[in-house]
């Protein structure tokens, strides 16, 4: 049976900084509204503008990567403004998509896609996914790490042994790796 034409395109877009569940999640949902998703990506100047120094974790280049792998991903295109409306006008999609947590009134796009026949979509987040979290909540075990081997201005490891230092800050840093 011959391969259908692919004519639909769907359109979401991100930072996809530390590409987690929840991306994933919205990306399948994603592919389910049309033929061919198109992922647009904020450029690494675009995420530090948006996010702040420190960010991206990430090099667009590796955030690319990840996205290009996967199966409900058709194109990946990055694009260096704080938002993707020149790359939406230019990609024209059917299906405009965004996870729940934006409005739709706040959706970049949404007015030039309904505009021109097209819908907007907004995917249910999965909850506890979000980066922001996850890098809060590694930086709260990093310093949680810290203030166990210098705790006291070192007095810990005096009081308790380097035994149990050693063992504390391991379970933290196992924490940070597991979770």
């Amino acid at each position: 049976m011959p391969e259908r034409e692919k004519t639909d395109i769907v359109f979401t877009n991100g930072c996809f900084d530390i590409f987690h569940y929840g991306h994933l999640h919205l990306l399948r949902e994603a592919k389910t509204f049309a033929d061919f998703l198109v992922v647009g990506i904020n450029s690494d100047d675009s995420v530090r503008r948006l996010k702040g120094e420190g960010r991206p974790i990430f090099s667009l280049k590796y955030r690319t990567q990840i996205l290009s792998s996967l199966i409900y991903v058709d194109g990946v295109v990055a694009f260096d403004e704080d938002h993707p409306f020149e790359l939406i006008t230019k990609i024209k999609p059917r299906v405009l998509v965004k996870g729940s947590d934006w409005a739709e009134k706040d959706i970049v796009g949404a007015d030039f896609v309904k505009a021109n026949g097209g819908r907007v979509e907004r995917v249910d987040l999965i909850p506890g996914f979000s980066t922001s979290n996850i890098i809060d909540r590694k930086s709260d075990q990093l310093l949680n790490l810290l203030a166990v081997v210098h705790r006291d201005g070192g007095h810990y490891t005096e009081e308790h042994g380097v035994d149990k230092s050693v063992e504390d800050g391991m379970k933290i840093i196992s924490d940070l790796i597991v979770k």
